[in-house]
């Protein structure tokens, strides 16, 4: 079975043809928006597939103006904003998610390759639910999150977690992640052995390999999490990062660029898949010096 293409990643493919068709015309957003009554802002977010495009008329009159006349490619275009404007199953939760979270899920959901660097806690996906109820309950008096917020949030991620464990079409994941990621105690020893257990589980998926940045190893570092997202057919990569109470999720070339060369290095220099397991043992026979 290929990736799912949910409306969200349909809505992007339509806004990348707009904008590619605008361009073609040797046309400005501004120009677009002032012959046909549009907000260049709107236009611009709808291009970058932000927004949807609620109505059909306006992009009938859009393909008019870009001189798109064969009715085969116009139906083509009309189809993709049909599939745009459905509903992706996550559409309930968004209230529970961070800005431009339900963005990047959809587009999460299309991806066939994810490179994903995480210096902080345990990867998402490989997260145990007990290790992520621990870490939203940490949270909670700081955030003034409620019950229902956390667990909202950790059936989401276990959900997520489907991507590279189903067994049609698994999402391929490559993940760095910092010892300090993996040393740092999280709900207590128990909670942190069955989290070694689920790692080194997952790290056994054909689909998964999961890589250890050593504390000692000198190397370059990327200054924050980033997760990279490929897709089949030439369509664009795309970068995702955490900002406070919000993520970034940027096509631009350059960042694209930058985050593969930081992972390629940083992939270089850290232990071998191999590696895993054993590496995750010695962290648990450090905690016998340490009472808890």
């Amino acid at each position: 079975m290929a990736a799912r293409r949910g409306a969200t990643f349909r809505r992007r493919e339509l806004g990348r043809e707009l904008r590619r068709l605008r361009e073609a015309q040797r046309l400005t957003q501004e120009e677009v928006g002032q012959q046909l009554g549009f907000s260049h802002t709107k236009l611009g977010r709808v291009e970058s597939g932000d927004i949807d495009l609620p109505r059909t008329t306006d992009l009938e009159n859009l393909m008019t103006l870009y001189g798109l006349i064969d009715k085969g490619d116009r139906e083509t275009l009309l189809q993709l904003h049909r599939e745009s404007l459905s509903k992706d199953p996550w559409t309930p939760y968004k209230g529970f998610m961070p800005s431009k979270m339900p963005t990047y899920r959809g587009l999460e959901e299309a991806a066939h390759v994810m490179r994903a660097f995480q210096p902080d806690v345990v990867f998402g996906m490989l997260q145990t639910e007990e290790y992520t109820r621990a870490l939203f309950q940490l949270a909670k008096p700081v955030d003034e999150t409620t019950s229902e917020f956390i667990d909202t949030n950790i059936k989401l991620r276990l959900e997520r977690k489907e991507l590279i464990t189903r067994t049609d079409s698994p999402l391929e994941l490559k993940v760095i992640m910092d010892e300090a990621a993996l040393a740092r105690m999280v709900g207590g020893p128990g909670i942190m052995r069955a989290q070694y257990d689920e790692v080194i589980e997952l790290s056994k998926l054909d689909n998964v390999t999961v890589l250890i940045l050593p504390n000692h190893t000198v190397t370059y570092r990327a200054r924050s999490n980033f997760i990279l997202l490929d897709f089949p057919d030439e369509v664009d990569p795309v970068v995702q990062t955490d900002l406070p109470n919000t993520i970034s999720v940027t096509d631009d070339r350059r960042t694209v660029a930058n985050t593969i060369r930081g992972f390629d290095a940083m992939r270089e220099s850290a232990l071998a898949p191999a590696a895993t397991a054993d590496f995750l043992y010695q962290l648990t026979q450090g905690w016998k010096s340490h009472r808890y």
